[in-house]
């Protein structure tokens, strides 16, 4: 029997991550199409960019899979989802579904002014966070984007020493406490299991 052809349509943030599960579990039946990361800035956009990702390929693949939570968009992404009858990861962002969301929800509780990193963010904190927010140029507005902010957290994925300085170096940026948590893929490693399926 044939294996159908699998398609996953990620957030560019989860690139890496998922690439590298595909290439370890050998899910040859498997591909990643993703959207620009950089639409987390402006998250009303998402849903037509994976609404066209869609229409694109659905009459090239057997199963489509979409990896983005619902990352600000009220929604919207599920309800593609829905009318698509397309499986989606269940979370709000991917801060949950990489620690798990009972897990997160206790990180969170700890404190709730956390401002989080992913491996990702950490990565790109200074292109995202610092320039994008124009931090650099304007470093006053520190204080008025991240004055409720206690502590950054950072959520790893993979362990790694660059990033863990990036992500200290980070904390240090926003004047914040600093705070690593080892979460691995989490349940972002059972999605892409199920989609393999």
């Amino acid at each position: 029997m044939a294996i159908e052809k699998t398609l996953i349509i990620a957030c560019g943030a989860l690139a890496r991550e998922i690439l590298s599960m595909i290439e370890i579990n050998g899910f040859n039946h498997m591909d990643l199409k993703c959207l620009p990361a950089s639409l987390h800035n402006k998250p009303n956009k998402i849903p037509e960019a994976l609404r066209n990702k869609i229409t694109e390929n659905k009459h090239l693949y057997q199963n489509i899979f979409v990896a983005y939570a619902d990352c600000g968009t009220g929604g919207a992404i599920k309800k593609i989802c829905d009318n698509e009858n397309i499986k989606m990861i269940k979370a709000p962002h991917c801060y949950s579904f990489y620690a798990g969301q009972e897990n997160f929800n206790k990180i969170a509780e700890q404190e709730l002014g956390s401002f989080y990193l992913t491996d990702y963010l950490a990565s790109n904190f200074d292109t995202l966070i610092m320039e994008g927010c124009g931090l650099n140029k304007y470093p006053e507005m520190r204080d008025l984007m991240f004055s409720n902010y206690k502590r950054l957290v950072y959520l790893s994925q993979i362990n790694d020493a660059e990033l863990d300085k990036k992500a200290e170096a980070a904390a240090k940026k926003l004047q914040l406490d600093y705070i690593k948590i080892t979460t691995g893929y989490g349940e972002l490693a059972n999605f892409i299991d199920n989609a393999a399926a």
